[in-house]
């Protein structure tokens, strides 16, 4: 493993939440790390083809990254608005996969679960206030509001 992709991995460890590589970058420049763009995507797609990362897609396409758990790969329910994600219990699809292999003769067969909502604490009330967490903690990774709500912009915060 190269000194760049362990700086990638550190980094990708500190965020909760999936975030784009991009923001991976701006993480590292910002932690003066010697890297560039260029090998924060290689890296990244290094760690995909070892099954280091998990990937999805944000709303205009584009691939967020997550450190793969110990255990395996998982499926995340994201929310639309702030993008904090959490992990969903997936056996049931894993099950149905394989018996889909199993019955078509198909190998290397891959998939993609993509759940998307509104968490608790984006959803709006009644008196215009939104229920919020942990007074002053925000996740490592976490959508910036400053911007309007159509362009989003995610922020990563060490």
């Amino acid at each position: 493993m190269t000194r760049q992709r362990k700086a990638v991995t550190r980094a990708l460890a500190g965020c909760q939440d999936f975030v784009s590589a991009q923001e991976l970058y701006a993480l590292l420049v910002a932690g003066d790390h010697a890297i560039g763009l260029t090998t924060v995507y290689r890296a990244l797609r290094e760690l995909e083809a070892d099954g280091g990362v998990d990937v999805v897609r944000d709303e205009t396409g584009g691939r967020l990254y997550r450190l793969r758990p110990a255990d395996g790969h998982r499926h995340y329910l994201m929310c639309r608005d702030c993008g904090r994600s959490r992990p969903v219990d997936s056996e049931v699809v894993e099950e149905w996969a394989g018996r889909i292999t199993a019955e078509t003769g198909f190998t290397a067969v891959e998939h993609t679960v993509e759940l998307t909502g509104v968490c608790a604490d984006c959803l709006p009330r009644a008196d215009g206030v939104r229920p919020s967490g942990d007074e002053g903690e925000e996740p490592p990774c976490h959508w910036d509001h400053a911007r309007a709500p159509r362009d989003p912009v995610r922020s990563c915060a060490s």
